[in-house]
């Protein structure tokens, strides 16, 4: 049932919301060839007959002397359309040569509906910027106000050229909340605002950046998803089924929690040294014929530029770009490095005998060795990637960077690294200062948020603001991505996932010197024959623990399956031999006896070998310690614990046996980390960034990334709006979430409410959104009350954007 409000909502979204913008007609393959062919002569370049140029949408919205020629979004009325459809030799246009075909003039009737979408930066007239290839390494400007960090430096000057006045800073809690929301995705707790709120040290907020960041797996599992977005990693989709795509989440996973230096991760991806890395460079192999542009050496010669240099090599992977400078052959060159056999270039799809030859991009670093084997020429190609002449390289992450924080990248958009940018002085900096530090990305995200800019309030536009070029007035607001919601929702109401379905280990690796696993292998002794598929058994140990357990944890796996019993409770279970398990224990251990019991089955088509594994950690409220692993002081029986855990009367037990297989060799190193883990403590909720896209992640713009996508929309679509009003995924979070809520106790209404606006929008209520709050639950907490005013908070603009 839709209650009466959301319907409201519902209403209010869809007259605001936008359908994807100019999605209708393609303006490179369309709309260019089609003013170069009938309107260069007389309005592009030097030539502006009538006052009119043509050579970039600011040119073309100015109109001519006669005032407007054509207006976003509205054909009918166009001058441009009545010139083009005249046939009067006087007015009509072009005035000489060829008329538009039918089909030439509706195109442009549905690229002047569509809002004349325009490729950024884009210009039909010479370009008169080249961007640099080295890195620049321009003078600091001097310091004003005490601002000293180098953002700030080189911001102050670009305000005081352009006689700008300095915008004002934000409050802590909407600082606060933006720092936390950008570095780590997640909305600060109430206790963590109050903290920071209270705080009266002057630099808390240059340090929050380094402190926030310092959280790993946070990071890590929030960063998951810029890169599983321009890598097009995820755990299901095209591909996947068929064998023709494989995922890079554990290498990707480690790379982040360890903040694996940029050049290195770089060089990991072109030159996999071990498969893990290999996922993202050979792309997805589609079943059936594919078009020349879809192979996947053209597909990675289009990921490794697209990437890694901000370049679009999609045009030119068919023709030479209408675009910019790229060719049929470069894209054809990065191919042929990665190719194993010789590659024919196609242009539009068709075969033109010539044979492509592997070389790069920037030849005036160096070159490939095209006789070279292909593992060699993707080394060479890794160095020359990361060549600490290549400027281009580090310019294009820091420039994602400022994008991800700021709201607009230095360069707009962040693939068209060809453009100018807004302060050139700044992205060199950033650049080269992130390669003299070691690409070290972190450090990078700490300079920017670190910085007053960052601080300052977010700038408020009209939608075509950038209609007469861009200009930086702060930061722009941007809306969450899926996952931010949904992790949002996740945290504030306790409705987190159990499991990922990412296969990674969580957590960081492992240090290096960390203790032999203490636990054995365990199933009942091995006869002639090793366990047949199947066979089911259940062990069982009783943990006495001398006190109050405050911290408590199990790593456990079983080849094949298992269901894990404590105290009678079953609190864990898996299918998959593969998986190991870290699960938290603290809330259904007790002091004295706890019985642990495991139910293993094995699987397989014919005899194989089964075991178990086991080992579980306890902190007790004395500072005590209590370790429990598996060894042949558990017992195992053929019969089966009821739904309830308990065994039957008679029961017979024996001993178990230690089992020698391949397990601790295979997977030791992921036990050591997850054991590392629970002994520091419970594992962080789950995000969603380790979970496949459900309906409400998909409408919210997760993509299925079987493209890279390295901006995401940012204004609310027709079923996202449908689907935030009554969809069953949020609308089942909400209620079960306001149970939990409701679980908390609060001793009052007001107080309840205050935790929500704190949770959500990281501030207090005024007094009219208090007594209306007040008044909409009616004078006492109720789950219906809670998820009515939880889900209009989390519909609310100041939620689900980052300001």
């Amino acid at each position: 049932m839709i209650r009466p409000h959301r319907l409201l909502f519902t209403a209010a979204a869809l007259a605001l919301s936008v359908c994807p913008a100019w999605a209708g007609v393609d303006f490179s393959h369309q709309i260019v060839p089609i003013l170069r062919k009938h309107c260069a002569d007389c309005h592009m370049g030097e030539k502006k007959k009538g006052g009119f140029s043509l050579n970039d949408r600011v040119a073309l919205l100015k109109g001519s002397e006669n005032g407007p020629v054509a207006v976003p979004g509205k054909a009918g009325g166009s001058r441009l359309l009545e010139l083009v459809l005249s046939t009067d030799p006087d007015e009509q246009m072009p005035p000489k040569g060829a008329r538009l075909t039918g089909d030439e003039t509706e195109l442009l009737k549905a690229w002047i509906a569509d809002g004349l979408p325009w490729e950024e930066g884009f210009t039909f007239s010479k370009p008169s910027y080249e961007p640099p290839l080295r890195p620049r390494r321009p003078e600091l400007p001097p310091v004003v106000d005490g601002r000293e960090n180098p953002v700030d430096r080189f911001i102050d000057k670009y305000f005081s050229d352009r006689k700008l006045p300095r915008p004002a800073e934000v409050d802590d809690g909407a600082f606060l909340r933006r720092a936390s929301m950008d570095l780590i995705g997640l909305p600060p707790a109430p206790a963590e605002l109050e903290a920071f709120v209270k705080d009266s040290d002057p630099g808390k907020r240059a340090r929050l950046a380094g402190s926030l960041l310092a959280r790993d797996t946070d990071y890590a599992e929030h960063w998951l998803t810029f890169w599983n977005d321009h890598l097009r990693n995820d755990y299901a989709g095209t591909g996947f089924i068929t064998g023709g795509r494989s995922q890079i989440s554990q290498w990707l996973y480690r790379a982040l929690v360890t903040n694996m230096p940029y050049d290195e991760f770089a060089r990991e991806l072109v030159a996999p040294p071990k498969d893990d890395s290999a996922g993202f460079g050979a792309g997805i192999k589609w079943r059936g014929e594919v078009s020349a542009g879809q192979t996947v050496e053209i597909q990675f010669s289009q990921s490794i530029s697209q990437t890694f240099l901000g370049i679009n090599m999609k045009c030119a992977s068919c023709h030479d770009s209408f675009i910019d400078r790229w060719k049929l052959t470069d894209a054809y060159g990065l191919a042929a490095i990665f190719s194993d056999k010789p590659m024919e270039l196609y242009r539009c799809d068709k075969p033109t005998g010539k044979s492509a030859v592997a070389s790069w991009v920037f030849p005036e670093l160096g070159n490939v060795d095209a006789a070279a084997s292909r593992p060699e020429r993707l080394n060479q190609l890794a160095a020359l990637l990361t060549h600490k002449e290549n400027g281009r390289f580090s310019r294009t992450l820091v420039n994602r960077l400022w994008h991800r924080l700021m709201g607009r990248g230095l360069v707009y958009p962040p693939d068209s690294m060809g453009m100018q940018p807004w302060d050139a002085d700044l992205l060199d900096f950033l650049g080269a200062d992130f390669q003299d530090h070691g690409y070290d990305v972190k450090r990078t995200l700490v300079l920017i948020a670190g910085s007053q800019a960052y601080q300052m309030r977010a700038a408020t536009l009209a939608r075509d603001a950038d209609d007469k070029g861009f200009v930086f007035t702060g930061p722009r607001a941007k809306r969450l991505t899926a996952e931010q919601f949904v992790d949002a929702v996740w945290a504030i109401t306790g409705t987190a996932p159990a499991k990922p379905d990412a296969p990674i280990q969580r957590g960081k690796p492992a240090p290096a010197g960390a203790a032999e696993l203490q636990g054995q292998w365990i199933w009942q002794p091995l006869g002639a024959q090793q366990p047949p598929p199947g066979e089911t058994l259940a062990f069982r140990r009783t943990w006495t623990l001398g006190g109050k357990p405050v911290r408590a944890g199990a790593v456990v796996t079983v080849d094949n399956e298992y269901d894990l019993y404590v105290n009678g409770a079953r609190i864990a279970g898996d299918k998959d031999w593969q998986t190991i398990d870290s699960v938290p224990l603290a809330g259904t251990l007790k002091p004295g006896d706890n019985e642990i019991v495991i139910v293993g089955k094995n699987a397989g088509s014919g005899p194989n070998l089964a075991a178990v594994y086991f080992d579980a950690a306890a902190t007790l409220e004395d500072g005590g310690r209590s370790r429990l692993v598996s060894d042949t002081d558990w017992q195992w029986t053929a019969t089966l614990p009821d739904a309830a855990g308990k065994f039957p009367p008679g029961t017979v037990w024996a001993q178990a046996s230690e089992i020698n297989g391949p397990w601790t060799a295979n997977k030791g190193g992921e036990i050591k980390s997850l054991l590392a883990a629970v002994e520091s403590g419970p594992q962080p909720m789950v995000r969603a960034a380790l979970m496949k896209a459900d309906f409400l992640m998909t409408t919210l713009g997760r993509p299925n990334r079987d493209q890279i996508v390295t901006v995401r929309p940012n204004d609310l679509t027709t079923l996202e709006a449908i689907d935030l009003a009554n969809g069953p995924v949020l609308a089942g979070l909400m209620d079960k979430g306001a149970e939990n809520i409701l679980a908390r106790n609060f001793p009052t209404p007001e107080a309840c409410i205050q935790w929500l606006y704190e949770s959500t929008l990281c501030r207090r209520p005024d007094a009219a959104e208090l007594s209306i709050a007040k008044e909409s639950m009616g004078g006492h907490l109720t789950v219906q009350g809670i998820s009515d005013l939880l889900w209009m908070l989390l519909m609310t603009p100041e939620f689900q954007y980052v300001r």
